[in-house]
Order: structure tokens, then sequence, then C-alpha cells
């Protein structure tokens, strides 16, 4: 019963962390920024990849 909790915990986590990688990723100083450097934030990136990794532990709990 626990792992099944903690599952659904690290999914909805990993999906609103994800939305907020994204969100920054496709912010107007974001996008400003990678028109003259060419790098998208370190915050996006994390964001984004920390969400996926976490719902992706999720789902294996939920199994």
């Amino acid at each position: 019963m626990n792992n099944k909790i903690i599952g659904i915990v690290l999914v909805i986590a990993g999906i609103f962390l994800a939305m907020w990688g994204y969100n920054i990723y496709d912010s107007a100083g974001s996008q400003f920024s990678r028109a003259l450097s060419g790098d998208a934030p370190i915050e996006a990136w994390a964001g984004m990849v920390g969400g996926i990794i976490c719902v992706l532990i999720g789902i294996t709990k939920l199994k």
C-alpha cells in the first residue's frame, strides 16, 4: 500500500516538475537568451529531466 502511495505522489510531482521546466524553457526571457547565446537555462533542463525521472520511478512503484 505504501509503495502505491509513493508511486502516485512521484508521478504527480514528476508531471508538475516537467511542466514547470517546460514553462521556464518556453518563457520570453529564455527565448531571448537562446536567441543570443543558444543555451537553454539549466533550471529548464533540470525540471524536465527530473520530472521525467520522477514519473518513471513512480510508474515502477505502481507495478
